[in-house]
């Protein structure tokens, strides 16, 4: 009968450990829900205005016009607050048309939209004169070019009329966004090192591929990189202090018929443990991620890997670290 007794009185005091843990559980998931967003990376794009080239060869779900009405869509529910633009790799002569209208964008109010990155060509000597143009207007925060495009030559950030670009960024308090492979992020370094007074941002966690972390991947399988350089490489992006991190982008590579938080999960972390609570800004990649997953998809899966961190760092790498890099009111 003891023995009964004892059997019983343990199994209550499981039941309740159990139940305990639910509710903790549970409200530290509605505490994360209700953390406001600064979406860092928003693309927008009419093809009525500009033809981006690299959508002649992308799938046909990007090769539509998204703008701040889908935006809206695919945010709703989200607490999406703010969102600062990210240049969508326009041809050169689309460059004036492209900040010129996110200006007006920005300055609508009709929408999120409250900042931009434009586009820019820091390896060509035209580059001062356009970025000074912009440089005054409060809502222009930086400049991106894609370094993996087909366009960009190999280690061409380290040319240098480029360094001496980026090195004019930083006078003119801007800051340039690092979207290069992962295989290549040392390069990323050498310029971040030659520039100490400009502030930098990885795009995409360094575009890590989720596919190289999974344990069960084919080992026929060519990796599209070295994960362990990628850590090392991540690692040593973060000892600079004028470099931060922005956790985005990996969704677009989710592999299929594995759980997002088990593919995303390795990548994420190792950014936000290198990196530390203060140099992490959220992105959510949009439209880019829909060839992964939603927006949702995305945001929920994000939430879901970074629950068990303290509220506090949830709301720097959600909210509070991007109102702050990039001075937004």
């Amino acid at each position: 009968m003891n023995s009964r007794r004892q059997f019983l009185s343990t199994s209550a005091a499981a039941a309740v450990a159990v139940a305990l843990n639910e509710t903790v559980n549970a409200a530290a998931s509605n505490a994360t829900a209700d953390i406001p967003i600064v979406d860092t990376h928003q693309h927008l794009w009419d093809l009525s205005q500009v033809q981006p080239p690299w959508l002649s060869g992308a799938p046909k779900i990007l090769s539509q016009t998204y703008g701040l009405a889908e935006y809206a869509k695919a945010t709703e529910g989200l607490n999406v607050v703010q969102a600062v633009y990210m240049e969508v790799d326009v041809a050169p002569e689309d460059q004036v048309k492209e900040a010129d209208t996110l200006l007006e964008i920005c300055r609508s109010k009709k929408g999120p939209t409250v900042a931009a990155v434009i586009s820019g060509r820091p390896g060509q000597e035209t580059f001062a004169p356009y970025i000074r143009r912009y440089a005054k207007d409060k809502e222009i925060k930086g400049v991106r070019q894609v370094l993996h495009a087909e366009t960009a030559e190999k280690a061409m950030c380290l040319k240098p009329q480029f360094v001496a670009s980026i090195k004019l960024l930083g006078e003119l308090g801007l800051s340039f966004d690092l979207c290069m492979r992962a295989g290549e992020l040392s390069d990323g370094l050498a310029l971040a090192k030659q520039c100490p007074g400009t502030r930098f941002i990885v795009d995409h966690c360094g575009n890590a591929d989720p596919a190289v972390f999974l344990k069960n991947a084919a080992s026929s399988d060519q990796p599209a990189h070295d994960p362990q350089k990628w850590r090392d490489d991540i690692k040593a992006l973060a000892d600079q202090d004028n470099i931060i991190c922005k956790i985005s982008g990996i969704i677009a590579r989710a592999p299929k018929g594995v759980a997002y938080v088990d593919a995303l999960a390795p990548i994420v972390n190792h950014c936000l443990d290198s990196f530390g609570p203060d140099r992490v800004v959220f992105g959510g990649d949009w439209p880019v991620c829909l060839l992964g997953g939603s927006y949702k998809d995305w945001v929920t899966t994000l939430r879901q890997i970074i629950s068990s961190r303290p509220i506090a760092d949830q709301k720097k790498l959600l909210h509070e670290n991007a109102r702050k890099f990039y001075g937004l009111s």
